[in-house]
């Protein structure tokens, strides 16, 4: 009987400290994840959020990790690491949608739209066509099972960064630099319609102005350029969704070579 539970106590503390080492990255990750590190989900929530993916990690990535250390110093080398790969990886996702944000702020910028605000990003509100675009692409990927996509992501930053290495400045410099400039790209190519719809409105005020310079344009012009921007998202929203989630999808499936 004492041989079993020894042998039973041996076996439940590699489980743990595989889990500990498991969850110390994919906590991190969790707190950044679109969706579910929002920050309208409760801490509680996302807690147990964490430890459900990680009781789905630990088997395929346990051969990485090492024997139970003697002591609370040999486990504490592991720890920054582990965070800090948590956070870069959680970061490339929650690049996705700051791309939304961005393409909201420049929608509503251009439809004179900027004023009405619909959510909060962080400190400050974001524009309504922003938070709506956010909210549709957080359901829809919700969906499309984000949960499990999620997973397979976490299970593949161990390729990447295995466990205990400390995330090298060549990879943090060639995938974080590729994201921005990819988001930003991603932002601006959803935000296109409405720029262009900008651009026509504004050449066709100037000709209205030139032609009649007594003709208030601005009170004609501004409900005209206000109802085509809503109609506008009408009819790009699917559109725009449908680009964001490939894009989105891509990187989840290969994040060390999606972004271009």
């Amino acid at each position: 009987m004492i041989q079993t539970l020894a042998q039973v106590l041996d076996v439940s503390q590699l489980l743990l400290w595989s889990g500990f080492v498991v969850f110390v990255r994919v906590g991190a990750m969790v707190s950044l994840l679109p969706a579910f590190g929002e920050q309208v989900v409760p801490a509680r929530i996302r807690l147990g959020i964490a430890l459900a993916f990680t009781v789905v990690v630990v088997p395929a990535v346990d051969a990485q990790i090492g024997p139970v250390p003697r002591d609370l110093m040999g486990a504490l080398p592991l720890v920054l690491p582990e965070v800090l790969a948590g956070l870069f990886f959680g970061l490339l996702l929650r690049f996705f949608i700051f791309a939304l944000q961005i393409a909201g702020a420049i929608a509503a910028q251009s439809t004179s739209l900027s004023q009405i605000f619909g959510g909060s990003a962080g400190a400050e509100p974001q524009a309504a066509i922003g938070h709506v675009l956010t909210t549709a692409a957080l359901a829809l990927a919700a969906v499309l099972g984000l949960h499990t996509a999620f997973a397979g992501y976490m299970i593949q930053t161990y390729d990447l960064v295995p466990v205990g290495l400390l995330i090298g400045a060549d990879v943090v410099a060639d995938l974080g630099l590729r994201a921005v400039s990819h988001i930003f790209a991603l932002g601006f190519t959803l935000a296109a319609p409405f720029v262009i719809a900008s651009l026509i409105y504004n050449v066709t005020i100037g000709v209205i102005n030139r032609a009649m310079p007594q003709l208030m344009v601005s009170f004609v012009g501004a409900p005209a350029i206000t109802a085509a921007g809503l109609v506008l998202l009408m009819m790009c929203a699917p559109l725009m969704l449908d680009i964001w989630m490939r894009a989105f999808s891509a990187v989840i499936m290969d994040p060390g070579g999606a972004i271009p």
